[in-house]
C-alpha cells in the first residue's frame, strides 16, 4: 500500500469537499504558476517558480520537461532530488478524491532519476535514487533505487544489480 493519509467523508463525494481540503485562492495561485511553468522553456525558472511559489523542493539541476504536471492543489508534498529528469506531460500528484474519502501524501523522487514522457505518479510514492522509469507508466507503489521500472501497473523490469550486470556487458 502507499503511504497515504486517509480522510473520510459523508454526503458527496470527496471532490465536494474540496474547498474544505484546500483553499480555494491556493488553488488559483498553484495553477497560474504550474500553467507558467509548464509552457516555460527555461529549465532554472521552472525550478524557482516551483520552489518559489509552490513550496516544492526541488534539487539542483533537476529538469522538468514540458507540460509536466505536478499536484495543483499540494505541490509542496512533492520532493525531487538533485540532477533528475521529469519527462514530458509527467502528471504528479500528492492527492486523489474518491467517493467517500481523500488520500494525501508525499512524493519523493530521488537524485538521479529518470522519469520517462507520459507517466503518472500517484500519491505516497517514494522513487528512489538512480531509477529509471519507462514512459507512460503508472507508478503506483515505491520503486527500488536503481532499478528500471515500466508498465500499467508497474511492475519491475530489472532491479538495480541486473541493470549494472547487463551495463557491464555493453
Amino acid at each position: 500500500m502507499r503511504n497515504t493519509e486517509r480522510h473520510f467523508v459523508t454526503g458527496q463525494n470527496s471532490l465536494w469537499h474540496v474547498y474544505k481540503t484546500v483553499p480555494f485562492w491556493k488553488v488559483v495561485k498553484n495553477f497560474i504558476v504550474i500553467q507558467t511553468a509548464r509552457y516555460t522553456p527555461f529549465l532554472p525558472m521552472k525550478n524557482w517558480l516551483y520552489k518559489t511559489f509552490l513550496h516544492m523542493k526541488v534539487g539542483e539541476h533537476s529538469s522538468f520537461a514540458l507540460m509536466v504536471m505536478p499536484d495543483v492543489m499540494f505541490p509542496e508534498k512533492i520532493t525531487v532530488g538533485k540532477n533528475s529528469v521529469i519527462g514530458y506531460n509527467t502528471t504528479i500528484l500528492a492527492h486523489e478524491y474518491l467517493i467517500n474519502e481523500y488520500r494525501l501524501g508525499e512524493v519523493i523522487i530521488g537524485d538521479e532519476v529518470l522519469i520517462g514522457a507520459n507517466t503518472t505518479i500517484l500519491p505516497g510514492v517514494t522513487i528512489g535514487d538512480g531509477a529509471i522509469v519507462s514512459a507512460a507508466t503508472l507508478v503506483n507503489k515505491d520503486v527500488p533505487a536503481g532499478a528500471f521500472v515500466g508498465g500499467n501497473p508497474m511492475v519491475i523490469i530489472y532491479t538495480a544489480e541486473q541493470m549494472a550486470e547487463r551495463q557491464l556487458k555493453t
